[in-house]
Formats: C-alpha cells, sequence, structure tokens
C-alpha cells in the first residue's frame, strides 16, 4: 500500500502529466479528461484551478488518492464508478453497484420528451420503469416545473440513490421512488411513461467492454436470448397505465425499432415514430395509448 509519506513532493503540473502519460500507456484513450477528474476529485479542485496554478503542491493525502484512483482506472474501472458520480443533462448523479451507469445516448430520451409533450408547463404525471440512478426523471421534473413523478426498480440500492439524487437535486417534493417489479401494483393513470430497460443479447455480453460488462449491474444490461424480454413486460404496464392520450418514450438498442415496434402494437399501442441519437440511430421509440 503507498502510504503519503513515501510519495515525492509534486506540483499539480507535474502530477497530472505523470497520471495521463500513465493512463496512456495504459491504452486509456480519455487519459486527459480522466486525469482531470481523478486529481480533481482527490484533491478538491477544479479544471481552472488546475491550470492556473499548475506549481502549487498536491498534498501527501491527495496524491495518495491519486494513485488509488489511477490503480483503479489502468484495471478497467470507469471514472463515474470510481468517484461514485457520473453528470447527466448537466447534473450530477450518485451512482452505487446496483445502478447502471447513465450514458450520454439516453439524454435522447429526456430530450424527445420535451420535444413531444404538447405542454411543458401542465400537472404531467410521469412514469419511470426501471428507475436506476434516476437520472432520466429527475432531468425532465428539472425541465417540467409543474409534473410529479414516479420511479419503479427491482433493486433496493438503486431506489436509495434515486431518492438520494432527487433529494440533493432539490425535487424529492415532486419525486417518488419505489421497489418493484415494472408496473407491478402501480394504478396510474400516467401522462408519459419512460423507460430504459436492459436490452442487450444475453449472448452478446461477454462482447461488451470491460467496463460494462464488469462494472454495471448485469439485470440491468441483459435483456434475454433476443434482448427484447423487458420491452415484452413494459408494453403490458404501458398500456395499462397511460392515460388516454398519454406518450411512452423507450430507449432501444440498435437495430431494435422494428421488433420494438410489433411488441407495442401487439400491446394495443400505436406506435408514433422513433428519435434518433446522435449518431443517428433510432434510440427513442414513442408509443401512445390507441383510444
Amino acid at each position: 500500500m503507498t502510504h503519503s509519506a513515501d510519495l515525492p513532493r509534486s506540483t499539480r503540473g507535474a502530477v497530472y502529466q505523470d497520471l495521463v502519460a500513465r493512463l496512456r500507456a495504459g491504452g486509456i484513450a480519455s487519459a486527459e479528461l480522466d486525469a482531470r477528474l481523478l486529481i480533481g476529485a482527490a484533491a478538491g479542485i477544479d479544471d481552472i484551478a488546475l491550470i492556473a496554478d499548475p506549481d502549487a503542491l498536491v498534498p501527501g493525502e491527495a496524491r495518495a488518492a491519486i494513485e488509488r484512483f489511477s490503480e483503479r482506472r489502468l484495471s478497467g474501472e470507469p471514472v463515474s464508478r470510481i468517484l461514485g458520480t457520473r453528470e447527466f443533462w448537466g447534473l450530477p448523479f450518485l451512482l452505487n453497484e446496483q445502478t447502471l451507469d447513465p450514458r450520454p445516448d439516453s439524454e435522447t430520451l429526456v430530450e424527445a420528451v420535451l420535444r413531444h409533450v404538447p405542454d411543458t408547463g401542465a400537472p404531467l404525471k410521469l412514469l419511470d420503469l426501471g428507475t436506476g440512478t434516476g437520472c432520466l426523471l429527475l432531468a425532465l421534473l428539472s425541465e417540467l416545473p409543474n409534473a410529479h413523478g414516479h420511479g419503479v426498480d427491482y433493486a433496493p440500492q438503486a431506489v436509495a440513490a434515486a431518492g438520494a439524487n432527487a433529494d440533493a437535486l432539490g425535487l424529492l417534493a415532486r419525486a417518488t421512488f419505489t421497489l418493484g417489479d415494472w408496473g407491478d401494483g402501480l394504478a396510474g393513470p400516467f401522462d408519459v411513461v419512460i423507460s430504459n430497460p436492459p436490452y442487450i443479447v444475453s449472448a452478446e455480453i461477454e462482447t461488451l467492454s470491460p467496463e460494462v460488462r464488469l462494472h454495471d449491474p448485469m439485470k440491468a444490461l441483459d435483456g434475454g436470448d433476443d434482448g427484447l424480454n423487458a420491452y415484452r413486460a413494459i408494453a403490458q404496464e404501458t398500456a395499462r397505465l397511460l392515460a388516454p392520450g398519454g406518450m411512452a418514450f423507450w430507449e432501444l438498442g440498435i437495430g431494435q425499432m422494428e421488433d420494438v415496434s410489433l411488441i407495442a402494437q401487439s400491446a394495443g399501442l400505436e406506435v408514433l415514430g422513433a428519435d434518433p441519437d446522435l449518431a443517428g440511430i433510432s434510440r427513442i421509440l414513442r408509443v401512445r395509448r390507441c383510444k
């Protein structure tokens, strides 16, 4: 174990350059960003302080923390897992071992809801199936001032994380989170139903990057033999829980739009279309309850 007394006196600039070099040598493409985040967290400074005062000494305890962080990162652990937090929609979200690490592509779902809901000032009731950190629901509540939301997850630690995130963001008065199996036991109706379910084909899990395969909860990734198991459950619950004229927004895996559309239609839902992500991939399926 490395002790702070064993470490040489180092400046912010020297520590940063050394960490970047080590991360690059370890094959980490985001070495510069990762180094800034890890040093910032360990030393309690932001990017501005790191750049503005490169000759400032990094305290021994901070250097020891940076050393521990670097070892974890070089082993393949994502920065977000090391720090226990991830920014999503410009907001900070706490993570734990039972929450999926929010992906930038999932912000497409937030954008889709804000784009397609007729009145963003209405007192909407939102439901998030498989809420995880609560990032989707809470990002929406931050943009929909009169909306209230409910998030459900099978994992107790995920429900706890979502509640803590709502509290930290000042949204606890408009958000509730409960333990459950999709929409089981919920009465509705809800104006908007959202979900980012597990959609990876089981046989493809082993091909995912170590950052995902070894650190995200398997139940949040594994969609079954065809990747569609969760959609079959979500479609039935959505058809039951949506208010007349209400809309649902589901995140899709690559190439799943046609299959998930058929599942939605089989449940009595009308498919409205899909919104693409930044890469042009159909990412968010929009459906509504048939009148």
